[in-house]
């Protein structure tokens, strides 16, 4: 595939609404910084947005105030014991909020601060809205919202191994055996790890750390060990489950041995949970819980591949200020626009498979069908339709949910329908037939339209297949007629951030992990994707930074860890950069002189940038061989008029009239910005003040802050 350049695209401008204190930026330190009056700061979260009944707090005495003097309480109780001095602030640990609102009040003389803390269920919603049904929650849990205490254990690395072994702090190994780990801050303990399994938001959640048994650990006063940075990891695919399910991995031993709390929760494994929303509100849950357990973040990394990159890259457009750093590995940009080369594919093998479909006289060999694919692998839309759940069909198998609750369009229209977008009903709505909007279409697409002009694909395939390709229904049927979108959920995919415009992705450090893709449908086009979305939003994509090599999908062994603490060491700088520029600014110009695009033999071994030209190539999608962007966010396209004169190729009377009759409204106009294509609205919530759904969601606003009182 040639990389052809992205035409500049105006996506909406709209200011960022960060999560409060720590989540705000790189560094909560500025919020430490004395003040002319008294303010109260939560740090772990936005105040409107507190779960699970307490919060990390700072309170910030004016200037000349000594932090002894505040008197802090909490819906008229005093709570001030729960604070403790840390320089010229006060900071505690504020338990016991009742759900809802909630009136936090410091006072220091003749001088005071009040702050609304709003208290939401520690199994949610917070913004995600009405939560899907039915859910099927853990075996051990203690009610319907998948509650129960979380449990603890502990493991250990012997000296002279790479891997974990259990620990018991009540019969620990003999001395020696042991072996040390020194952190990123240069803080040398034993390797010792607890790990903190429990649920959130209805779904499991782990937390592991470097841990000394016995020793205190407050949010206050963490043990040392803590470098005050949080690593995200990720699952993969992308599916929609009803039921709770299993925490990603969190016991990487080198990035535990840095000093990182490593998180995770299963909603932010995609494979199991594919809603961008209830992925957000996730990590924001799970997030604060951390900060308020283990102490402040100075900043937060990302690392994942497959369905994990597409978390980070659509979660970090959406909500930023989430992650300060996101590391994607085997690339995708995000669920919706990835899912449009799903539904072509799956369009496509339904016509190739089927000859009778095919006009007498038409054949297909396998040139022509990789330049419609525009992929030299025919094999690779077999592997992704095979592998990948068909989130577009209504009746299939839900994963847990149980057969006789699924959709049938005869037996059982009120069953549960088994599509992403009814899974995310929240953002896109629903029709009055039941169903949610659907926001994806081809018509107008000129499916080969590449091959057909650089002589690869036939007049004959190319009307034929453009005549006979028509679209699906909403049970996912084959119908003659091409798809068309409903344009709410059209408008509603986009501002959901659902597609990925990147039009905040300028506020992160990337960097992409790449191998080659050997047909495993993980193309590596969409790293390039994502670079030019950077380039039409911003005129650069100085932020992301591609790491290529040998090994397939990952590139290298040593990546993911390696992408980490790059980052940390990026983010670093930004985080001690205190110039008043802009943080996307910073990022740029912070980034160091080391950190580059590299090509490696995928041992950790760095070799010449064309060797990976050669191997980790560059492919793309039957919307790109019909000529569409490389950014590859368009998914429904504006139209042009059906002329001849466009083509340099002659068609018979009746192919043309063919075209006419497949192209009722018109073909693709790429030169264009697609039919409602916008940037992300940052931070939305999908539910009122009550609790009830707000389809399509609706800004928060600015995060609440502390007014003074006299």
């Amino acid at each position: 595939m040639q990389l052809r350049p992205s035409r500049r695209v105006p996506l909406i401008a709209v200011p960022l609404v960060l999560v409060a204190g720590t989540l705000t930026g790189i560094s909560s330190a500025s919020s430490g910084h004395a003040t002319p009056v008294l303010r109260i700061v939560t740090l772990s979260d936005r105040a409107d947005l507190v779960s699970g009944g307490d919060v990390l707090t700072r309170v910030v005495p004016p200037t000349g105030v000594d932090p002894a003097n505040v008197r802090v309480t909490l819906n008229g109780r005093d709570i001030t014991r729960e604070f403790s001095r840390t320089g010229t602030t006060y900071e505690g640990l504020v338990t016991g909020l009742r759900l809802g609102p909630n009136t936090l009040v410091a006072r220091a003389g003749d001088t005071g601060a009040k702050l609304v803390v709003t208290n939401h269920p520690i199994g949610g919603p917070v913004f995600s809205g009405p939560q899907i049904k039915p859910w099927a929650c853990q075996a051990t849990a203690r009610d319907k919202q998948c509650n129960e205490p979380p449990a603890y254990s502990y493991s250990y690395k012997p000296v002279g191994s790479s891997q974990l072994q259990s620990y018991d702090p009540k019969n620990p190994p003999p001395a020696g055996t042991i072996d040390n780990a020194t952190t990123t801050d240069g803080v040398t303990v034993p390797f010792i790890v607890r790990q903190e399994n429990g649920y959130i938001d209805r779904d499991q959640y782990s937390i592991a750390t470097l841990w000394q048994p016995g020793k205190p650990w407050t949010a206050v006063t963490p043990q040392k060990q803590f470098n005050h940075r949080l690593v995200i990891t990720h699952g993969a695919s992308c599916d929609t489950e009803y039921g709770s399910g299993s925490a990603p991995s969190v016991t990487d031993t080198k990035l535990l041995a840095g000093g990182f709390v490593v998180m995770s929760n299963a909603l932010d494994n995609a494979g199991h949970n594919c809603n961008i929303v209830t992925q957000a509100e996730s990590l924001v849950m799970t997030k604060e819980y951390t900060i308020d357990h283990y102490g402040t973040v100075r900043w937060t990394i990302g690392s994942g591949c497959s369905g994990g990159s597409l978390v980070q890259q659509q979660v970090a457009n959406a909500y930023p200020g989430i992650y300060q750093g996101i590391t994607p590995q085997c690339s995708f940009t995000d669920a919706w626009s990835s899912a449009m080369q799903y539904v072509d594919y799956t369009a496509l093998l339904k016509y190739f498979e089927d000859p009778s479909r095919w006009s007498p006289g038409t054949t297909w060999d396998p040139l022509a069908i990789s330049q419609v694919l525009d992929h030299p692998n025919i094999g690779n839309p077999v592997t992704f339709t095979t592998v990948i759940p068909n989130s577009a069909n209504p009746s299939r198998s839900c994963p847990k949910v149980p057969a006789g609750q699924t959709y049938d369009p005869k037996t059982n229209p009120k069953g549960v329908k088994c599509t992403l977008q009814d899974y995310m009903v929240n953002v896109f709505g629903k029709r009055k037939d039941g169903f949610a909007n659907r926001p994806f279409g081809n018509d107008g697409i000129q499916y080969g339209l590449q091959g057909l002009l650089n002589g690869e694909v036939s007049v004959q395939q190319f009307v034929d297949l453009n005549t006979h390709i028509g679209g699906f229904d909403y049970n996912a049927n084959v119908q003659a007629a091409r798809s068309t979108p409903d344009l709410i959920g059209l408008k509603r995919v986009y501002t959901s951030g659902a597609v990925d415009s990147a039009n905040n992705l300028n506020q992160v450090a990337i960097i992409d992990l790449r191998g080659p893709d050997p047909g495993a449908f993980h193309d590596v086009y969409r790293t390039y994707a994502m670079r030019a979305r950077l380039l039409r939003n911003f005129g650069t994509a100085a932020n992301q930074i591609l790491w290529r090599g040998q090994v397939p999908l990952l590139g290298d062994a040593n990546f993911a860890d390696q992408a980490v603490f790059a980052e940390d060491r990026w983010l670093a700088r930004v985080d001690a950069d205190h110039r008043h520029l802009p943080l996307a600014a910073k990022i740029v110009q912070d980034k160091p002189g080391d950190i580059t695009d590299r090509c490696t033999n995928g041992a950790g071994v760095d070799i010449p940038s064309w060797e990976c030209d050669e191997v980790v190539a560059a492919y793309g999608t039957p919307r790109i061989g019909a000529g569409g962007p490389l950014a590859d966010d368009t998914l429904e396209c504006q139209k042009k008029p059906l002329r001849a004169s466009d083509y340099p190729v002659t068609f018979t009377p009746a192919q043309w009239a063919a075209l006419k009759k497949a192209f009722p409204t018109g073909v693709c106009d790429y030169g264009k910005p697609g039919v409602d294509q916008r940037g992300a609205l940052t931070w939305l919530t999908y539910q009122d003040a009550k609790g009830r759904v707000v389809y399509g969601g609706k800004p928060l606003g600015p995060p609440p802050a502390s007014t003074t009182l006299r």
